[in-house]
C-alpha cells in the first residue's frame, strides 16, 4: 500500500508563547513543493509516519497537540544542533579561491 506523500513546516515559537505551530502542511504535489523549498534553504527533514499522522489533523497556524510535543521537540533539538554544528565547520573552513 502506497501513502500519499505529506510535509510539514513548523515553527518553533517563543517558550512564554506556547508550543510550536504548524506554518504549513501539504499533500501530494504541495508536499513535494514544501520539501524542494526545504532541501533548497538546507532546512533539515525527517521522515516519521506517526508523526505525519497526528500534524495531518492539525491545521495550519496552530499549535501542536500535546501528543506530538515529544517528537516535535526531539525534531527541532536536532535541527537546532546540526545548525549549530553547521555554523561552527564554516567557521573553521579556510577560505580558497
Amino acid at each position: 500500500m502506497s501513502h500519499r506523500q505529506a510535509a510539514f513546516a513548523i515553527k518553533d515559537t517563543a517558550r512564554d508563547k506556547g508550543n510550536p505551530k504548524v506554518l504549513a502542511k501539504g499533500f501530494g504535489v504541495v508536499a513535494e513543493k514544501i520539501l524542494r523549498l526545504a532541501f533548497d534553504n538546507d532546512v533539515k527533514v525527517r521522515t516519521d509516519p506517526d508523526l505525519v499522522e497526528i500534524l495531518s489533523a492539525v491545521e495550519v497556524d496552530c499549535e501542536i497537540p500535546i501528543e506530538a510535543l515529544a517528537a516535535v521537540s526531539e525534531i527541532l533539538s536536532y535541527v537546532y544542533k546540526e545548525t549549530k554544528n553547521q555554523s561552527v565547520n564554516d567557521a573553521a573552513e579556510p577560505f580558497n579561491e
